[in-house]
């Protein structure tokens, strides 16, 4: 792999195009072209050979990617092709559904445990796991080696929750909470706002309202 620094645009890359490879593993296809992959994402083609050339060369010219050898390629580079532990916190409906995607989910992080504070739902189970109180979360984060933290709780808890993932030791966080929070530089944080997402949306909708508006005045 070669010692550039790269883009999280490019990081961000590499998962779509492991979930189309592994789509294509499932048809039996052996090969794909930058072009062809290109076309099912929407890329352009040139941006997918500058993205995995930064990590390798893959690909032969003329006969495209090995599909089975290039998602191996991309899992070792996601760091996927190795069991990561992952812990949550926040056994609402969000966690419960999160957990139960994850029990089907093929991919090497597995989420090994959940946490709470609500009495009501400490003691019980959510796909074999029980729900662990959150003084119990430093302990078990050091037991188990659990890398990556998920925040699944309500905005004005959510801080609280990610100060003890840092002082329990994990990498990375993924945070479902509509806050922003703060984390020393050495931790990774990944925002999930489904409320931003979705006010994203309402602009386009507006401007497509707009833009009929405006056809109408013609």
């Amino acid at each position: 792999m070669k010692q550039t620094k790269i883009s999280e645009a490019v990081v961000r890359r590499l998962p779509v195009y492991l979930q189309v490879l592994n789509e294509m593993v499932n048809r039996e296809i052996q090969t794909i072209s930058s072009s062809d992959l290109g076309n099912k994402l929407d890329l352009n083609p040139a941006q997918i050979r500058k993205d995995l050339a930064y990590f390798g060369e893959f690909g032969r010219k003329g006969v495209g990617y090995d599909v089975v050898y290039l998602i191996e390629k991309i899992r070792q580079i996601l760091k996927v092709d190795q069991t990561i532990k992952v812990a949550l916190v926040g056994a609402g409906n969000l966690g419960h559904a999160l957990c139960n995607y994850n029990k089907y989910s093929k991919d090497n992080m597995q989420i090994t445990a959940v946490f709470d504070d609500h009495p009501s739902k400490i003691g019980t189970s959510i796909n074999n796991l029980t729900v662990l109180p959150m003084s119990d979360l430093a302990a078990t984060v050091a037991e188990q080696k659990i890398r990556i933290g998920i925040i699944t709780v309500p905005a004005f808890e959510a801080q609280n929750v990610a100060n003890q993932f840092v002082e329990a030791g994990v990498e990375g966080i993924l945070n479902f909470a509509p806050a922003i929070l703060r984390v020393p530089d050495e931790v990774r944080i990944q925002n999930a706002d489904f409320t931003r997402e979705l006010l994203s949306i309402a602009y386009y909708l507006v401007r497509e309202g707009e833009n009929n508006d405006e056809s109408d005045l013609d």
